[in-house]
């Protein structure tokens, strides 16, 4: 068998697979709609002592308190998933996460506790951010870790399709329960999608419990191969790729929630529309943006990720402009059309490669600690902190978008740089260091690999 190929196949990596999906959707559904939330309730009800526009900046810092918790989460997440287990650990980041979102839906508001609704708040967020910093690796390693031969972008893709499938759950359960008169909303309505989480998170954990630990892992884990600091090993051997991985995160870590929650406060505080047209808008971008993440991981196993992801980049950098010519026309369908465009062909062809191209940067003893630092360092500036530096932006020009369109732009063309300058990692096996033997048993620069020449002898 060539080196390094995979042997995933059949049952098991359709179940790693089956519950790496299942699993972030869960996730992302109870992380996302936070943000859904403090793009339209949080003001008023957590921070209704300060001014409409304080009360937004106040909202989105709540939002961005669980970015900065990530990193965290998934440094010690990547050090146990490394060092014992990727299943276990996987196992405790649902976990958390399902209690934490479960709680906030029973969380007393400013008007009944005062300064300690807020507080509460922000622990609760902090923990949210904790345990997706934890999941995103840990769920994109056991999918492509199973992934058959040359298939390691479409199975790396499904997981990936959790984070607009859990926006699309989330926003689909907003927009329901808005229709409710404002009052009976802002009393008890918005509550029932923190509170649903209760029951996804214990389908989860059972889809989560039937699923094993990825060959390669086991075996590293038998023959003592498994490192001993995991973290420590990763700074110190493999700077360059967790460089590339952060710059990589540019044009969708930030831009991706400009496009889902700033765009839902503009909508309705700068443009003056109802927030069903901001919801309905992002649910159908979210929709068609499950479509095409696995399409744009599977071309990226016959051309390679970096043209899918620089194509990808250089589309959303050049769409920004009209994409908010679009969205300031204030016309639903225009809007939504808007969002479908951007989201389709460029959200999902950065997104769709980026998970296998994150597991092929890094040794199999690092992994799990490699993927969660590049991630999860970048989504703390460029996710968290976006949706506040986008509504300053908007404060400081007078409401004119073409500050946004440059907010957008450059992160994009920062990404594609990155990118630029990256190695193509497709055909690499997951068993080597990077630089090692590829799939087909040959090295990086072409020649056979000394476990393909044995094999052939």
């Amino acid at each position: 068998m060539p080196s390094g190929a995979s042997t995933a196949s059949g049952a098991p990596a359709r179940r790693a697979l089956t519950s790496s999906t299942i699993g972030s959707v869960i996730e992302w559904y109870d992380f996302t709609i936070y943000g859904t939330a403090a793009a339209l309730v949080v003001n008023r009800l957590f921070f209704p002592q300060v001014s409409s526009t304080a009360g937004i900046m106040a909202a989105f810092a709540t939002f961005a308190a669980g970015f900065l918790a990530r990193p965290l989460g998934g440094f010690v997440a990547g050090h146990y998933g490394d060092k014992v287990s990727r299943k276990a650990t996987l196992v405790v980041t649902l976990t958390l996460m399902g209690s934490a979102t479960t709680l906030i839906g029973l969380l007393p508001t400013h008007a009944q506790i005062g300064l300690w609704a807020p507080a509460l708040l922000v622990f609760l967020r902090l923990v949210q951010g904790f345990a997706v910093g934890g999941e995103w690796g840990g769920a994109v390693l056991m999918a492509v870790e199973h992934a058959p031969s040359g298939r390691r972008g479409l199975y790396g893709a499904w997981p990936q399709t959790g984070v607009s499938a859990g926006l699309l759950l989330g926003t689909g359960v907003f927009s329901a329960v808005s229709l409710l008169p404002d009052e009976q909303f802002l009393a008890w309505g918005w509550r029932l999608p923190f509170l649903a989480s209760a029951l996804l998170a214990t389908v989860g954990l059972y889809i989560r419990s039937r699923i094993s630990e990825p060959e390669s892992i086991a075996q590293a884990a038998e023959s003592g191969g498994r490192s001993r600091s995991p973290l420590v090993d990763v700074v110190r051997r493999h700077p360059k790729e967790v460089l590339i991985a952060v710059g990589a995160r540019f044009a969708e870590g930030g831009n991706y929630y400009i496009f889902t929650v700033f765009i839902l406060t503009y909508l309705s505080e700068q443009l003056d529309l109802s927030r069903q047209v901001g919801l309905t808008g992002v649910m159908v971008a979210a929709a068609v943006d499950i479509a095409v993440i696995p399409l744009w991981g599977a071309l990226s196993d016959r051309v390679g990720r970096r043209p899918v992801f620089i194509g990808g980049a250089l589309f959303m950098a050049a769409f920004a402009g009209p994409f908010f010519l679009l969205v300031d026309t204030r016309s639903p369908v225009l809007i939504c059309l808007a969002l479908v465009v951007v989201m389709a062909f460029g959200h999902g062809a950065v997104f769709g490669p980026l998970a296998a191209f994150y597991a092929e940067l890094f040794p199999a003893r690092v992994r799990y600690s490699g993927v969660s630092i590049g991630y999860q360092a970048g989504s703390v500036v460029l996710g968290g902190f976006t949706p506040m530096l986008a509504t300053s932006l908007i404060v400081w020009s007078g409401g004119a978008s073409w500050s946004l369109m440059l907010l957008v732009a450059a992160g994009a063309l920062i990404a594609a740089a990155t990118m630029v300058a990256a190695p193509e990692t497709f055909r690499r096996s997951l068993d080597t260091e990077p630089g090692g033997a590829t799939q087909d048993g040959a090295t990086q620069d072409g020649a056979p690999s000394p476990e393909a020449v044995t094999t052939s002898n």
